[in-house]
């Protein structure tokens, strides 16, 4: 028996770092390529420099950055409240609600692209950082996560800040919000990757150059590269594009894997 255990073990561990490998095989590949000039030998930050001079990278940038927070600022508005009602409040038909609301992580992005180009175009929207941003300011990934965390909240604690006066506001604001920092850092990390990458409907709501994600301007540049095969300038600005993410999931992944356990989400 013990023998088999050691061997589920070894087998489960030897499966693990191969799939960490195979995974992190086109990563390493891309690093290296991108420090390789074009028909050059050696190693060096060449491809780098001409990457961020051929693209408009830097407006790029400040684009995605705009969206990432502005959309993320009001999921954590709106999934925090809406969290809070479900996890905390009683109404009619309240676990009913829940479940409808939750239905939406299973409707792809995809099927509303015609509905929400008609709302933000008669909002005037269109072809701006705020017609990007307006479908992605609910998330029912993010109000099924705060609500789990909530539920795990004592609440004694919310009993005794009512007896010290505090109203809804302020026991979310003093209470819950402290207490589920690692659920919102987590929750964070997926919002803004989901932002970083997000291309299809940036494609769809936007015209001009100004107003471009990095995404759209990732395929841009990639389009103008294939055809003269400058493989080291494309995976230049593809490192350019998922550093920030690989970073931020390195400084914060204790975070997001308490998270989850906190949630539930195993």
């Amino acid at each position: 028996m013990q023998t088999e255990n050691h061997a589920q073990r070894v087998a489960k561990t030897v499966g693990t770092w191969l799939f960490a490998f195979i995974w992190t095989v086109p990563l390493i590949w891309v690093v290296w390529r991108s420090l390789r000039p074009d028909g050059g030998d050696g190693y060096s930050l060449a491809n780098y420099q001409s990457a961020w001079a051929t693209a408009p990278f830097p407006r790029y940038y400040l684009n995605t950055i705009l969206i990432a927070v502005g959309v993320l600022i009001a999921q954590i508005i709106t999934s925090t409240l809406a969290a809070y009602a479900f996890a905390r409040l009683r109404f009619p038909f309240k676990n009913f609600l829940f479940v409808l609301y939750l239905l939406q992580i299973m409707i792809p992005n995809e099927v509303l692209i015609f509905p929400n180009y008609q709302t933000v175009a008669d909002f005037g929207l269109v072809d701006t950082l705020l017609g990007i941003m307006i479908p992605y300011f609910l998330s029912a990934f993010g109000v099924f996560l705060l609500r789990q965390t909530f539920q795990g909240v004592p609440i004694e604690i919310e009993e005794a800040a009512r007896l010290d006066g505090c109203n809804t506001l302020q026991v979310i604001w003093h209470f819950y919000v402290p207490l589920a920092r690692p659920t919102y850092v987590a929750f964070a990390l997926v919002s803004a990757s989901h932002q970083w990458s997000n291309f299809l409907w940036p494609l769809v709501v936007t015209n001009s150059p100004e107003n471009r994600p990095l995404s759209l301007g990732m395929s841009l540049f990639a389009k103008t590269t294939e055809s003269s095969a400058q493989w080291g300038q494309l995976s230049a600005a593809t490192m350019l594009v998922i550093a920030p993410l690989l970073i931020a999931f390195f400084i914060f992944q204790r975070q997001f894997i308490s998270s989850f356990m906190m949630s539930g989400v195993k």
